[in-house]
């Protein structure tokens, strides 16, 4: 397989040209029996063809194909390999297409590493073939790719050729995904620019794609679907590149897997779903649950966007009120701020509406007529409403919903309408809906997609600048520590702790007692033992001489050795707060509800490190138990600057520290007086895979 072809840059996006818009494309392994693979891919590319594309038909066994890409080459250029052979030829067959000068291949066969075994290795040989020879790789183990502005469909799955141009690329783990979201787009009236299925992914990757569509002008929003993932950073840096030119939407698969046995809260709660999606999320993505959920929401963002706005407004005109709650109902659960409308605008619309229409928003217009398209018009002009959402059954005779939606359009206030109904006039409708660059659905939760995709979008653009800025943490941190050691790096952060004494003796422990003053606790001080309070190591409220004795007696029968007798903190609302090394990510920082709680209801806020201070402030406002932090039942109210700093300085330390695998405070307590940290974990990387005492 030793080529003479010159090594190419295989970085990034580059050859990504000779993959998705080919001048000549070769099909190896084409054939004359319709229901093989080579021959569905020679149908499917026949359009290239017609459009004046070069397309070869490879196959030494046929006298009327090539016997080869090189003589393929001879007849006209050839870019792309489109390589359908069984897997233990493939890598041959690749290292022939790099000699004879295509830039790109794709390998839609399976039996690779996906299937383990003999597989393992000729995904290595491919992968050598790619290093060696510079050839882009698309594959192996996908269903290809659809480039329709090219003319390209570069799929053997039927019906493809029905998926028109368009504004939403699709870069999906799976082919078959690739596919699905391709026929919902062409479904919901959108087109597609780029459509394509990685597959085991030896070498294009979600990032090279990313990068590739950045400088794409036919594409207008990206639909990211996400299995797993090879290199986080990579992702996030191409995912923050691409974000800030035109909106991404992703959805990631994996919320229910179970994490692995972990050490600490922390670990047990960084589940790669939850990490993955914050990750995203951070770089600029919105986040969608479900396939559907993302066609609603990238249609929507490929036709229109809102203005950066950070708690945009939505008003919300219905036409039948049954729908219009539903739409509400999905609005709000969602987050989304729906305000009363202000009296001059109720004032016009009482000049439009029957009386007994409901106007303060939601806007319920009854039985829609002519002045529908001013309705429209005075709920966008509100000055509390940065979006419209609307839904509407079909009915001609009544209103032309479509002239309606383009009377009541406002300059920078979106809108996104449910169009109910069915039949060709209801298709033409949708079509003609996006056209004139109004986001449109087919039912109620559809437009709260889609809303509310425009609003997470309008957050990310709106997000205030918080540069990271290096501050001086303590580096060299590394080895065991227990938890006065943990609190004392806490100290050395600014991050408060109450008063201690650690303790080598009993005669100390009550020494500590008389100096603190009670009601103390008093634990079990060992490195080794990360949860205390499971096997007995921690006594609250011990507030005399006896009490103490009856607390180390306690702590002595389970091997005590040394004590912490510490001041009890006053009542309040615990959190946990960590920072750890993600396998894939490398340094997170995690918020959540304290101790078990948080694992059992799964709330909690991830963000990478490093983080400035603000951005970190923003972290309990996604908690689903925030209200706890604001002053629930009169309980101590979260100075979220206060915990941004936290957050951010534990994030700092373990940047800095390569020696620390995790640092955890759990809990974190939030009082009357502010926050303080009652206990601390710190986990050294050497002991990071061990399974310590719980």
């Amino acid at each position: 397989m030793t080529s003479t072809v010159p090594r190419r840059d295989t970085t990034g996006s580059a050859g990504l040209g000779a993959l998705f818009t080919p001048r000549g494309i070769a099909v190896v392994g084409a054939s004359r029996s319709p229901g093989k693979l080579g021959a569905t891919l020679a149908r499917s590319l026949g359009g290239f063809a017609a459009r004046g594309g070069h397309l070869a038909l490879v196959n030494g066994r046929d006298a009327t194909m090539h016997p080869s890409v090189r003589t393929a080459a001879e007849a006209g250029p050839v870019d792309l390999a489109m390589i359908c052979v069984p897997a233990p030829a493939c890598p041959e067959v690749l290292a022939e297409a790099a000699a004879a000068g295509a830039g790109a291949a794709v390998v839609c066969g399976g039996g690779f590493a996906e299937v383990g075994g003999p597989g393992v290795g000729y995904q290595e040989k491919l992968a050598a073939v790619v290093a060696e020879t510079g050839i882009r790789l698309l594959g192996p183990n996908t269903s290809g790719f659809l480039a329709p502005h090219a003319g390209v469909t570069a799929s053997f799955v039927p019906g493809v050729a029905q998926v028109r141009p368009g504004r939403v690329a699709v870069v999906a783990a799976s082919g078959g995904v690739n596919h699905a979201l391709a026929f919902l787009l062409t479904e919901a009236g959108h087109g597609v620019s780029l459509a394509v299925g990685l597959g085991n992914g030896v070498d294009v990757s979600a990032p090279d794609v990313l990068d590739h569509l950045a400088d794409d002008p036919d594409t207008g929003a990206v639909a990211l679907h996400v299995e797993s993932v090879a290199d986080g950073p990579r992702l996030v840096a191409a995912v923050r590149r691409l974000a800030a030119r035109r909106p991404v939407v992703a959805l990631v698969v994996g919320r229910h897997d179970v994490g692995a046995f972990a050490a600490s809260h922390t670990g047990a709660l960084a589940t790669s779903w939850r990490t993955t999606r914050a990750a995203l999320a951070q770089a600029g993505a919105v986040l969608v649950g479900d396939e559907r959920e993302l066609v609603d929401a990238v249609g929507a963002l490929s036709v229109t966007r809102a203005r950066p706005v950070r708690a945009a407004g939505v008003g919300v005109v219905t036409a039948q009120a049954g729908p219009g709650l539903l739409l509400l109902d999905d609005l709000r659960g969602r987050g989304a701020r729906v305000p009363e409308l202000a009296a001059t605008t109720q004032e016009a619309l009482g000049g439009l509406l029957p009386p007994l229409t409901f106007q303060r928003n939601p806007v319920d217009t009854g039985r829609p007529g002519p002045e529908l398209g001013r309705v429209f018009r005075a709920v966008a002009g509100d000055p509390e409403v940065d979006v419209v959402a609307g839904y509407a059954l079909h009915e001609p005779d009544a209103v032309d919903l479509v002239a309606a939606a383009r009377e009541g359009r406002v300059d920078d206030v979106p809108v996104v309408l449910g169009l109910g109904g069915t039949g060709d006039e209801v298709v033409r409708a949708r079509r003609a809906l996006l056209d004139a660059g109004i986001a449109v659905a087919a039912d109620p939760r559809g437009v709260a997609a889609g809303v509310g995709a425009l609003l997470a979008d309008a957050r990310v653009r709106a997000r205030r600048a918080d540069p990271v800025v290096p501050r001086h943490v303590p580096t060299g941190v590394a080895g065991a520590h227990d938890e006065h050691a943990a609190k004392g790096l806490l100290d050395r952060l600014g991050i408060p702790t109450a008063p201690r004494r650690a303790c080598a003796s009993r005669a100390e422990a009550h020494a500590g007692l008389a100096e603190l003053g009670g009601p103390v606790a008093v634990k079990i001080l060992d490195a080794a033992v990360l949860h205390k309070t499971e096997i007995g190591g921690v006594h609250l409220g011990i507030a005399d001489a006896a009490g103490l004795d009856e607390a180390l007696d306690r702590l002595d029968a389970i091997g005590a050795r040394r004590y912490l007798v510490e001041r009890m903190a006053p009542a309040g609302v615990d959190l946990v707060l960590g920072a750890r090394r993600d396998p894939v990510f490398g340094p997170i920082v995690l918020l959540g509800l304290g101790g078990t709680t948080a694992e059992a209801l799964a709330d909690v806020a991830i963000r990478l490190a490093p983080l400035g201070p603000g951005e970190a402030a923003e972290m309990p406002a996604e908690l689903t138990g925030q209200a706890l932090l604001d002053g629930w039942r009169g309980g101590p109210v979260l100075d979220p600057d206060a915990l941004g700093r936290v957050a951010s300085a534990l994030g700092d330390l373990l940047v800095a520290d390569p020696g620390l695998a995790e640092i955890e405070v759990n809990p974190l307590r939030l009082t009357a007086d502010g926050l303080v940290a009652l206990d601390a974990v710190v986990i050294p990387t050497e002991a990071s895979d061990a399974q310590p005492d719980r």
